[in-house]
């Protein structure tokens, strides 16, 4: 299994700024989001990268590449974001005037994936990497990276409503000796992470 895993949610896009579900809707990086993302590369300065992959959608493509690591990154289609169906779009607070207390982690989603569908998604990219070594980096989504970091801890899927991951921060997964672990979660933009010492 890979060293560590170096998780980034892509930069802000003009959904994610005012909440709205984006699943598979291929919107581009705000300049917002593409500031945050060249700032998010700092974070990496003392990482030896072995591994580079990213969602198949331009959002998480562009925040790898002015992370630096675009020419590297292998385009993966596990780790594209939830299919949110006919929600995709709608705010939460939209879709409870009809639906009371409706949560995309508790109510089915009617027209696209259930979150079983997308944990089953997270753990076969986390097999693909069980021969790998060194440290992976991942260019993904906040739903589907929440559901990954739930899965790399055993946990079920659902679970991944504990990790609200903001735009283009850093998460770090790794082991402390047999373990899997989070090591830091919504690590902000600019601020250099430093890999952990070996205990």
């Amino acid at each position: 299994m890979s060293d560590q895993l170096l998780l980034i949610r892509h930069g802000e896009t003009e959904w994610a700024r005012v909440g709205r579900h984006t699943g598979r809707t291929d919107i581009p990086l705000t300049d917002r989001g593409r500031e945050e993302a060249r700032l998010a590369a700092n974070t990496l300065e003392d990482w030896s990268i072995e591994d580079v992959f990213t969602s198949p959608l331009i959002r998480a493509r562009e925040t790898a590449e002015l992370v630096g690591l675009g020419d590297r990154a292998v385009v993966d289609d596990r780790i594209v974001e939830w299919d949110y169906g006919e929600y995709e779009g709608q705010r939460t607070l939209e879709t409870r005037e009809t639906i009371p207390g409706w949560s995309v982690w508790t109510h089915p989603i009617h027209g696209g994936e259930s979150i079983e569908d997308v944990g089953d998604r997270a753990d076969a990219f986390l097999q693909s990497l069980e021969q790998s070594s060194g440290n992976t980096v991942v260019f993904a989504h906040g739903h589907f990276l929440a559901i990954l970091i739930a899965r790399w801890c055993d946990l079920p899927p659902v679970e991944g409503r504990r990790f609200a991951l903001a735009t283009a921060t850093v998460s770090l997964l790794g082991q402390h000796r047999e373990h899997r672990v989070v090591r830091a979660i919504n690590h902000r933009c600019g601020d250099q992470l430093h890999p952990p010492a070996r205990t």
